[in-house]
C-alpha cells in the first residue's frame, strides 16, 4: 500500500487530496487544527494527525507520525492574508509575520523530517503554490504580501529540488489553478475535484517532468 502525506489537509484542496488518494486505497495522513476537520478527515479513511505547522514541536510531531518510507508528501498549508496589501498598502508586522511563517518557514522547517522518508521510497515531494507567485506573470498590484510568499515558496521547492534530488526524491511546485474554495471564491474558474485530479496526473507520472519545474493542473509548465 503506497503512503501519502498532506499537509493542510482540513479542507479545501489538501482535503479533496486526501479524500481522493484514501479512496484510491493509498494510506494517508492528513494534518489539521480543527477537532471537526479531524472528525471528517477520519470519515474519509484519512489518518488524522493534529498539528499546527507554526508550532516549535511540530517538526517533531510530524517525524514521529512518519514510517521509514513515504512515497508522497504534499505541502498545501497556506494562508491568504489581506488583500488589499500593495505597495501603497503594506501589511502590518502581525500579517507580514503570519503570512511568511505559515506559508515559507513551516515548510521550510517540516522539509527536514520529510526528506529521509521520501528518500527511502525514492517518493515524490509536492508543494502547492500558485501562479501568483510568478514573477513573470506579476500584473497586478493586489494580494502583494500573498505573491511573495508564494515566489519564496517557489524557490523552495527549486532549492528543495536541488538538494533531495541526488537521493532520488522528484520534487514539483503545482499551480492548482484559480479553484472554488474558501480562498478561491465562489467565482473561481475550477472546481476542486476537477483541480486535484489533474494535480493527482501529474504526480502519478511525475518521473516524466523535470524535476524543480513548476507546473499546473492540466500538466502545463507555468513560467517563474
Amino acid at each position: 500500500m503506497p503512503h501519502a502525506l498532506v499537509i493542510g489537509a482540513s479542507r479545501g484542496l489538501g482535503f479533496e487530496f486526501a479524500r481522493q488518494y484514501a479512496a484510491d486505497g493509498w494510506r494517508v495522513i492528513g494534518t489539521y487544527r480543527a477537532d471537526a476537520d479531524g472528525e471528517r478527515l477520519r470519515s474519509a479513511g484519512v489518518d488524522a494527525l493534529a498539528l499546527d505547522v507554526l508550532a516549535e514541536d511540530a517538526p517533531k510531531r510530524l517525524e514521529a507520525a512518519l514510517g521509514a518510507r513515504l512515497d508522497l508528501a504534499i505541502v498545501n498549508a497556506g494562508i491568504h492574508g489581506p488583500r488589499q496589501v500593495r505597495i501603497a498598502h503594506p501589511p502590518s508586522a502581525a500579517d507580514f509575520d503570519a503570512v511568511m511563517h505559515t506559508n515559507v518557514l513551516a515548510p521550510m522547517r517540516l522539509l527536514a523530517v520529510l526528506a529521509g522518508p521520501l528518500e527511502a521510497a525514492k517518493g515524490t515531494l509536492a508543494l502547492v503554490t500558485s501562479r501568483m507567485g510568478s514573477v513573470s506573470a506579476a500584473n497586478t498590484p493586489n494580494s502583494l504580501l500573498y505573491r511573495v510568499s508564494k515566489a519564496a515558496e517557489n524557490m523552495l521547492a527549486k532549492a528543495a529540488h536541488v538538494e533531495l534530488s541526488p537521493g532520488g526524491v522528484r520534487v514539483l511546485a503545482l499551480h492548482p489553478g484559480w479553484v472554488r474554495t474558501d480562498m478561491g471564491g465562489p467565482n473561481a474558474e475550477v472546481d476542486r475535484e476537477e483541480s486535484i485530479r489533474g494535480l493527482r496526473r501529474v504526480l502519478a507520472d511525475a518521473r516524466s517532468y523535470p524535476g524543480g519545474g513548476f507546473f499546473d493542473y492540466r500538466g502545463e509548465t507555468v513560467a517563474w
